[in-house]
């Protein structure tokens, strides 16, 4: 499970979804499987938080797999990326399994220990559910976003609403600067201000949405 196939692009992930929903049985089945491979990455990815559990990281994957092929099947296109929802899917399903194993031996508990750390820590399922990894997937995204934001920003914004919404919101590592403070440091009146980042938020929007 060290070596996987690349992950489909949007435009193919799209294509294969379409094919599995309006498709012929064969093609809905073909088009299945190959969602699937492409992205049980994100199911190794996610069974490596358990690994220090108790339990085979075989049985991890099995699980994570269910999850997945679920979220394939449950994906609504117009809400974003399958990866991103695949990873919830997944991890609700591991998590589902981890309080069943536990629940048919005796009453579950969220303090009960279920296993140890790689320091030999007690880990209790409610350090599990509790936990906030930042997702690999929504990272990525989130990063690409970002650097297109400021790429428009440079392109489609006049020098002063720039300037602007990099006070106004903190950006470059600022301090966040309420209106009234950039209309006294820029000589300008709180509602000029205030109408200037809303024209500029919505030269951002529209172009955003035009990618």
């Amino acid at each position: 499970m060290e070596t996987f196939q690349k992950p489909l692009t949007q435009e193919e992930e799209a294509r294969y979804i379409r094919l599995m929903r309006d498709g012929s049985p064969e093609e809905a089945d073909r088009a299945q499987k190959i969602l699937v491979e492409r992205n049980l990455r994100l199911v190794v990815h996610i069974v490596k938080k358990y690994q220090s559990l108790d339990g085979d990281t075989e049985d991890f994957i099995s699980i994570g797999c269910i999850g997945l092929i679920k979220a394939i099947k449950t994906f609504d296109e117009k809400k974003g990326r399958l990866a991103t929802y695949a990873c919830r899917c997944i991890e609700n399903e591991l998590l589902m399994f981890l309080r069943g194993k536990k629940k048919s031996s005796r009453e579950i508990s969220l303090f009960e220990p279920i296993g140890q750390d790689k320091e030999g820590n007690e880990i209790q399922l409610v350090d599990v559910i509790e936990q906030n990894q930042p997702d690999i997937i929504e990272s990525m995204e989130l990063s690409g976003n970002i650097r297109r934001l400021f790429s428009l920003m440079d392109a489609d914004l006049t020098s002063r609403e720039r300037e602007i919404l990099i006070l106004r919101y903190g950006l470059h590592g600022g301090r966040e600067v309420t209106q009234s403070e950039i209309g006294e440091k820029l000589g300008i009146s709180r509602s000029y201000v205030s109408r200037i980042e809303k024209k500029a938020l919505g030269k951002l929007r529209e172009k955003f949405g035009q990618g």
